[in-house]
């Protein structure tokens, strides 16, 4: 079976606004204030936990490797207790979906979030049962951009890691497709959108409309 495997943050939803949140939590609980700005740092957003908290030190001349790692766990349970507060499904992900999953696609699910915080936003949005596969930044003892995780998703998902298309936001998704061997669509909607053409993915995706049809023309 051929697969198509989706990043998570800023691929199939925005999430930023509750990671931000999180971020700032930390940040207050420093006596820093709120550090980072909703919309303005989506791109630091989606880079991950580790990276809001220290941009945000870096910003305010406060950044210390040592704080950043006491925070993180923090951080963490900040976003798991509000974890959809913000957070949506950009237009037609889930129309995309299901059309690829009519079609014989078996589609699945590849992040750098943590399994559990992926899996419990998933079903906070209602579309968990979509996805056949699921692998997090701690399914496995490694992470994107090695390609095990990628091949992980496409093999849980029931095809072939071979035969497999990763949707995707990000450099991290772009060198993840291109160690595995297979091709990447990078989205051009999200925070980062107008650095993905840089990186030369197969394909560039304005809209989720034209994901079928890109797919068909990448593995057929």
């Amino acid at each position: 079976m051929r697969t198509v495997i989706f990043d998570l943050d800023g691929t199939l939803a925005d999430t930023s606004g509750d990671l931000l949140a999180a971020a700032n939590h930390c940040f207050r609980d420093m006596g820093l204030g709120d550090v980072l700005v909703p919309g303005q740092d989506a791109g630091i957003a989606l880079r991950g936990g580790r990276m809001m908290l220290t941009r945000g030190l870096e910003r305010v001349g406060a950044y210390d490797a040592a704080t950043v790692e006491r925070y993180y766990p923090v951080l963490l349970e900040a976003y798991r207790g509000a974890i959809d507060h913000h957070s949506f499904l950009y237009p037609g992900a889930m129309d995309a979906v299901e059309e690829l999953r009519r079609a014989g696609y078996g589609v699945g699910i590849c992040t750098n979030k943590p399994e559990a915080l992926a899996d419990l936003l998933l079903q906070r949005l209602g579309v968990r049962d979509a996805f056949a596969a699921l692998i997090g930044a701690d399914t496995l003892p490694v992470r994107k951009p090695d390609p095990e995780p990628l091949r992980a998703a496409a093999r849980a998902a029931g095809g072939d890691p071979a035969a497999c298309v990763l949707v995707g936001d990000s450099d991290t998704d772009r060198n993840t497709a291109r160690a595995a061997g297979v091709p990447s669509i990078l989205v051009t909607f999200g925070p980062s959108g107008d650095d993905m053409a840089a990186l030369e993915p197969e394909a560039l995706l304005e809209r989720f409309e034209d994901l079928p049809h890109v797919v068909t023309r990448l593995i057929g």
